[in-house]
Order: C-alpha cells, then sequence, then structure tokens
C-alpha cells in the first residue's frame, strides 16, 4: 500500500515512517475512523459539532495501528478488531479531554481545545460522553475479556491522575513515583490496545503482546517528556517546557536533580516557586537538566524499555504485523513529534 495517504497527521515530520507502520492495516485504520463517528454520533447537535471538532483534532493513530497490528500478529486478524480499536482510540480520546479541563490547556496538537472554546463543564460532560458511548459498544460486543481489560484500564488511568494530583511535594517526586505514574496514565492504555487487539485474532499471543504494548507506552512516555525539553512548539504542537511552566516533574528532572550544584538547585526552586515561570527561567531549567545530564539519563531508560518491547515480541510468528510492530519501538525512540 506504499503510496496510499497516510492516515496520521499530514504535516508530522515523521509522517512517512508511521505511514510504513500503518501501511499493513491503513485500509482497516480508515474503518476504524468511520466506526469512531458512528459511535460518537448522537441525535444532539452540540454533541455532534463537539465530537466533530475532536475527530478533526486526532493525533496519529497510534494505538488503533497498535490494537490492528496486534489482531494480525496470529495471521487471522477478526472484523470486530476495527471496532475494538474505535473503542480504546474514543476512550484514548475521553481521557485526552478530561486531562484538558484538569490542566486549563488552551491547545493540543496545535488546535484549540474543547476546553478554551466551550469550558470546562462543557469539556468534563463531552469527556464523560465518550467514555460511556465507548463502553455502550463495548458491552455490544459481549466479550467478558475485552470488558475486563478496558474496564481495568480506565480505572488504572483514573487512578494515573489521583496519583499526579496527589503529589504536594513536587520536587520530591521520585523515579519510582513517576514510573508508577507513567504505568497507569500511558503504558496501560498502550497495553490495553495490544492485549485487546490480540484477544480479536491473535489470542494465543495475549500475554506478550500486553507485554510489548505496556513496554511501549514506558518508552512513548520518557520519550514525550524528554521531547518537551528538547522541541519548540512547532515540532511537538504544544509550547517547548510546558512541564515545566506547569510544575509538572517528568524523569529528565528528576534524573537531573542529585546531579544539581547550588546554584543550578537555585534556579530549579526559583521555577517551582513562581506561579507562573518566565519563559527566560524556564530555559534556564531545561539547560541546567540537560547539563546536569538528566536528558541523557531519561534517554537511557526509554531506551532500555524499548529492548524489553522489541524483546516480547521474539515468541510471535514471523509476518508483516510483526515486523510492523517491531517498526513502531524504533519509531516511538526516534518520533520528532
Amino acid at each position: 500500500m506504499s503510496g496510499a495517504p497516510s492516515l496520521s497527521r499530514p504535516d508530522a515530520p515523521d509522517a512517512a515512517v508511521l505511514q510504513e507502520i500503518q501501511a499493513p492495516v491503513h485500509d482497516a485504520l480508515a474503518r476504524v475512523l468511520d466506526e469512531m463517528r458512528r459511535i460518537a454520533t448522537a441525535d444532539l447537535p452540540m454533541i455532534d459539532s463537539l465530537g466533530g471538532h475532536l475527530l478533526q483534532m486526532r493525533g496519529k493513530m497510534f494505538r488503533p495501528t497498535l490494537a490492528l497490528l496486534s489482531s494480525a500478529a496470529g495471521g487471522t486478524p477478526e472484523p470486530r478488531a476495527v471496532t475494538v480499536a474505535a473503542i480504546v482510540e474514543l476512550l484514548h480520546l475521553a481521557t485526552l479531554v478530561h486531562d484538558d479541563a484538569v490542566d486549563h490547556a488552551a491547545l493540543r496538537r496545535g488546535v484549540p481545545t474543547l476546553n478554551a472554546m466551550f469550558g470546562h463543564q462543557v469539556s468534563v460532560i463531552m469527556g464523560d460522553y465518550l467514555y460511556s458511548r465507548a463502553l455502550v459498544e463495548l458491552v455490544s460486543l459481549r466479550d467478558i475479556e475485552l470488558m475486563h481489560v478496558l474496564a481495568h484500564m480506565t480505572n488504572r488511568l483514573t487512578v494515573g491522575e489521583m496519583r499526579q494530583l496527589a503529589a504536594v511535594d513536587r520536587l520530591g517526586f521520585g523515579e519510582d513515583e513517576y514510573f508508577e505514574l507513567i504505568a497507569c496514565k500511558t503504558a496501560s492504555l498502550l497495553g490495553a490496545a495490544c492485549e485487546t487487539g490480540a484477544l480479536c485474532g491473535a489470542p494465543q499471543h495475549r500475554e506478550a503482546l500486553r507485554r510489548y504494548g505496556d513496554r511501549l507506552g514506558m518508552a512513548f512516555q520518557i520519550a514525550d517528556d524528554i521531547l518537551d525539553y528538547v522541541e519548540d512548539s512547532a515540532v511537538t504542537g504544544k509550547p517547548s517546557g510546558n512541564d515545566l511552566r506547569e510544575h509538572k516533574v517528568t524523569l529528565p528532572l528528576i534524573a537531573a536533580l542529585p546531579r544539581l550544584t547550588p546554584a543550578q538547585r537555585e534556579r530549579v526552586d526559583a521555577l517551582f516557586a513562581a506561579e507562573v515561570p518566565s519563559d527566560a527561567l524556564i530555559g534556564d531549567v531545561v539547560a541546567v537538566v540537560g547539563e546536569a545530564g538528566g536528558l541523557d539519563a531519561a534517554r537511557r531508560r526509554a531506551e532500555g524499555f524499548a529492548r524489553e518491547a522489541e524483546e516480547s515480541l521474539s515468541s510471535l510468528p514471523a509476518s508483516v504485523a510483526r515486523t510492523a510492530l517491531a517498526d513502531a519501538v524504533t519509531y516511538v525512540i526516534d518520533r520528532r513529534w
């Protein structure tokens, strides 16, 4: 299917790489988009308008891609994998809507959020709507294993949010807490995408693919946290240093803190003491984290999780789907989004 239009954002610098990964399931991904529209449609103009805006904000369709590739990993993908992939992506979209409301975010991927356009109340209710519609569709599949995986995943996502909100001493937030947080908020979703995909065509590889998705999710989030330190808004689709701007502590800073000189630590403390940190102060701390080796340490951890993800594929038979899943590991580490 080379030459087919990419289902990822066309302006993404790495769109060609992602297109190759998505090629084996390109047609199925188009059906996923149709399923998302069908599931999210309501007999209420406001919901349809909000849903249309959210679908325009869609990202790279990475999670549905993983679900469909996992379904194909055993050689006998089931048609219902398309619906399952749509459910997974709608659950993901619901979490983003809620995250934007919690964070008071104005932009996501360079597009105004529902929160910015319509306020917190509409955002929260629309996120609830997407959750409920996805769950109604899930129940209609009448598969208790799929329900178990996705119900457990949605619970872990919520627990992850509460963990983040409960962190009172932000600079006391250590590696263990960080890894538990991203395991809940990111890895659980990628793991569930792969596991539910496996249940729709490759059940014998369910555990291997769940672990693959989980390890890939850990690498994905660390790589994303590194990008916040090293890329500008034209590349990431959000302001550079946004995590620091919001006083969020991620692995690069956690790894750097024990290595800081007193002067460097003073700059970090000043940033977290400022209600609205200046761009100059954020730039100072970004530089401090790099000088102290925080970015290099975070990259090593991301690469370690990536290796574990690739190793999880060793029990799968050789196939186009397995090759694409392996390529996805490299994509996560090297992506420029």
